[in-house]
């Protein structure tokens, strides 16, 4: 899995525990796996469709580095399934596991369309083709 997005747990990232709010984090993984799905499809118009069990293992706090993986599972005909692991940078402890993020790929009119893809692609690749 690589880990390319990186956060820094800033005081108006915490909770009244002083530690990270559960909702930001959720936030940024989404934003990353929406970004990793269009990404991928190729498309502006991916929707969060599902999201499993969130398993949160340590709480960050304050000026903690923590960063982002994802990786994807499964090509459906319409949809792109991820899983996500955050973790300490500087300690590599586990923060959270997601096994299964799905999002669709939509078309203009905002119906889920069939994308074409089956396996991951890298835009390098696609700008010398």
């Amino acid at each position: 899995m690589n880990f390319h997005t990186r956060k820094w747990v800033k005081p108006g990232d915490l909770n009244p525990n002083q530690t990270l709010f559960g909702g930001s984090l959720l936030r940024w993984i989404d934003e990353e796996a929406v970004i990793y799905a269009i990404v991928q499809l190729e498309n502006h118009h991916v929707v969060t469709k599902y999201i499993s069990e969130i398993n949160f293992i340590a709480a960050p706090r304050q000026g903690d580095i923590i960063e982002l993986g994802i990786e994807a599972t499964h090509f459906g005909k319409t949809s792109l399934t991820m899983r996500c692991e955050v973790r300490n940078k500087l300690t590599r402890q586990p923060v959270l596991a997601i096994d299964k993020l799905v999002f669709v790929n939509l078309d203009a009119q905002g119906n889920p369309a069939p994308h074409g893809k089956t396996e991951i692609t890298y835009v390098r690749d696609r700008l010398q083709e």
